[in-house]
This record gives structure tokens, C-alpha cells and sequence, in this order.
């Protein structure tokens, strides 16, 4: 997961997500697992840990539409709402294709970012 993150840091979120989404659907029966076993609090600790350290950076409080918010809170808000739409599409058994996820979450993280 962490050389998706190095292979795609330079693209814009929208396209960033693609290869996020396609490895989770390729492995989705590892994910799947993980979110419905009894392991899936910590599972999602550890997730959630990874994307703060990739999400850190990206998080901008001095200009534009963050200005003056904290930035643990944003950071928070973030991972917690990826971590949040990687499990409900999970789940429900990727009711969307990659694509589609890849647009909807990266349109949605350019709004917040």
C-alpha cells in the first residue's frame, strides 16, 4: 500500500485513488475478512495510522479554506472518513467499480484538502 502511495503522490487525488481502489478490490477477500473478524478493530487502527502518515502533509492551515482550523482535527476528519468509505464499500461488496470510488473520493478530497 505504501508504494501506491510513492507511485501516485504527484497526481491529483482523483487519479491517486484509482490504484487504491483496484488494489482493494483485487484483494478484496483479505479486506472483507479483515473488516467483519473480530481483528477488525485493530485492522483499522493500523489503517488509519498509515493514512494519517501519508495524509500529514497534504493538510494546509495557513491558506485557502483550512486556514486557522486545527490541524490534527482535519486530519482526523479525513482518515477517519476514507477509512469510513473503504469499509462501507467493502461491506456492501463494492457496489461501485474502482472508477467510479476513485472520482467520487477524490473529488471529495479535493474539497477538503
Amino acid at each position: 500500500m505504501r508504494l501506491i502511495c510513492e507511485s501516485t503522490s504527484e497526481a491529483e487525488y482523483k487519479d491517486a485513488n484509482l490504484p487504491w481502489f483496484e488494489y482493494l478490490e483485487s484483494h478484496y477477500l483479505f479486506f472483507s475478512t479483515m473488516l467483519a473478524s473480530k481483528g477488525a478493530p485493530s485492522f483499522r487502527s493500523q489503517f488509519l495510522e498509515f493514512l494519517i502518515e501519508e495524509f500529514k502533509d497534504e493538510v494546509n492551515i495557513t491558506k485557502g479554506k483550512n486556514k486557522g482550523l486545527n490541524e490534527d482535527v482535519i486530519l482526523q476528519f479525513i482518515v477517519t472518513t476514507y477509512v469510513g468509505i473503504v469499509e462501507w464499500w467493502i461491506t456492501n461488496e463494492m457496489p461501485y467499480p474502482p472508477h467510479v470510488m476513485a472520482d467520487q473520493v477524490g473529488i471529495l478530497l479535493e474539497r477538503n484538502l
